[in-house]
């Protein structure tokens, strides 16, 4: 009897350190629902360089999480990335706001930053962010550094 006793919970431990490490994993992966969206409406934003972002990826304002990057497809007209966004619709922002790409640390996660402009007029579903910023990619950085230098050893 006492030998089930400790095997029950030893299994019940082994359980509780798989469902965490499931837990973990959708996390990291960004697939977990634990924040859900209401009703949305969805804005588009074109990007030249969008660096490591995926869908499901948050679009963040003042910090706050206020979407999800829809869907992500390449713009063969204007050889852009073309970003659709579902923005919750308790949200809303102005016309003329600014969208960027920014990193969560120095490594981590790419999001959406959104920044609210002065227009009256408000985004509606459908609607495009003109003024984007694109990702900074760390290796071109790491390139013009290092090309800057030796074109200073050059002279």
């Amino acid at each position: 009897m006492k030998r089930s006793g400790v095997d029950l919970l030893v299994g019940l431990f082994v359980l509780l350190g798989f469902a965490a490490l499931v837990f973990l994993a959708l996390r990291a992966g960004n697939m977990s629902s634990a924040v859900g969206l209401g009703p949305t409406y969805q804005a588009s934003a074109q990007f030249d360089n969008i660096g490591g972002l995926k869908p499901r990826a948050a679009v963040r304002s003042a910090g706050v999480v206020v979407g999800r990057v829809a869907s992500i497809a390449f713009d063969d007209q204007s050889y852009r990335a073309t970003v659709v966004l579902a923005l919750d619709a308790r949200y809303k922002f102005p016309k003329d706001s600014s969208a960027k790409i920014l990193t969560s640390g120095l490594l981590g996660e790419q999001y959406i930053g959104l920044e609210p402009g002065g227009d009256t007029e408000m985004l509606a579903g459908g609607d495009t962010i003109q003024l984007t910023q694109s990702a900074v990619v760390l290796e071109n950085l790491i390139g013009q550094f290092l090309y800057g230098k030796a074109a200073e050893g050059g002279n």
